[in-house]
């Protein structure tokens, strides 16, 4: 942060008209720091003070800790579009940068696939899946998955073709790649893609089902988080992983139109760290609790805000 404002300071903002389309993804960018961020700090104040713990609690704490984490990093993109593509913060956060973001987006990608099982195995197996849905195995298995991402991700943190190159940084959008590095990617996102799609498709199926009143809330917490995790797919990472096979197959991304596509897809992404607080609003009853408590004081005892204490965590 030292750097970033340093680098502020110094004048590194080109003087020169800005393109229209630095000017807009800066925009976005802008707009997506301002509700993810305190979206999401709220989110883990919450879950860091929530009594009792369960498989989703620490799912849901890991993802808001990696939406965080890879929104904290756009301050760094906004300065390089406002200064007309040039970065000023050297080879090493040039790497780290680019390095951190895509290792955070892609452990939100697992996380999700994690609440997605946790709830096929709630809505499936109810009373079988506890001695598996425990928070001691959800907790070991959030470990396992940041440490594996993270060794996934060391090869591109190291590699020389990334690094910046006349105040360019091309690691921000991963502009250098190779058909071996699409594959991995392609692997790495079809994996968690699967895996709710498929839970989705059982849970749905499961749900049908269920026709006595009582059981009617339960449904719709589940319709909600579906349709919520299905739009973030759909709007933020199908999207980037698309371009990406088409990036690489077209000369590694030689053309222009093809270099913005994939700023715009990238920059899509970041649209989960503000849909995924909409998602702990409906499955974290505490979240919710806190979001009324500040956002929704009544006025009057005639206008009183939703009951936030009605319904179970789904």
């Amino acid at each position: 942060m030292s750097q970033l404002i340093a680098a502020i300071l110094k004048g590194n903002f080109s003087l020169t008209p800005l393109p229209q389309w630095d000017i807009v993804l800066s925009m976005f960018y802008m707009l997506i720091f301002i509700f993810a961020v305190p979206g999401n700090s709220l989110a883990l104040w919450a879950f860091c003070h929530q009594k009792g713990s369960s498989p989703s609690k620490v799912f849901l704490r890991h993802l808001s800790i990696a939406d965080i984490c890879y929104v904290l990093l756009l301050p760094m993109r906004i300065v390089y579009h406002l200064s007309n593509r040039h970065w000023p913060f050297g080879d090493i956060l040039c790497q780290l940068s680019g390095f951190l973001f895509h290792l955070n987006m892609y452990c939100s990608l697992y996380l999700m696939s994690f609440i997605s099982l946790d709830r096929l195995l709630a809505v499936s197996f109810p009373l079988k899946s506890q001695v598996v849905r425990k928070p001691l195995h959800a907790n070991i298995g959030v470990a396992i998955l940041w440490m594996i991402v993270t060794v996934s991700m060391m090869p591109s943190l190291f590699s020389k073709k990334n690094q910046s190159n006349a105040g360019n940084c091309t690691m921000l959008y991963l502009e250098k790649t190779s058909s071996k590095a699409l594959i991995s990617t392609m692997v790495a996102f079809l994996i968690p893609f699967t895996t709710i799609v498929i839970a989705y498709v059982v849970i749905l199926l499961k749900l049908r089902n269920l026709k006595q009143q009582e059981e009617r809330p339960v449904k719709d917490k589940a319709m909600k988080m579906i349709v919520i995790v299905v739009m973030i797919f759909l709007f933020a990472f199908v999207p980037y992983h698309i371009c990406r096979v088409i990036y690489t197959q077209e000369i590694a991304g030689s053309m222009e139109s093809l270099k913005r596509a994939n700023q715009v897809m990238s920059a899509l992404t970041c649209i989960g760290g503000v849909l995924d607080p909409v998602m702990y609003f409906f499955l974290n009853k505490v979240y919710r609790s806190t979001f009324l408590h500040l956002f929704c004081k009544p006025r009057r005892r005639t206008s009183p805000c939703p009951d936030s204490h009605s319904g179970k965590t789904f």
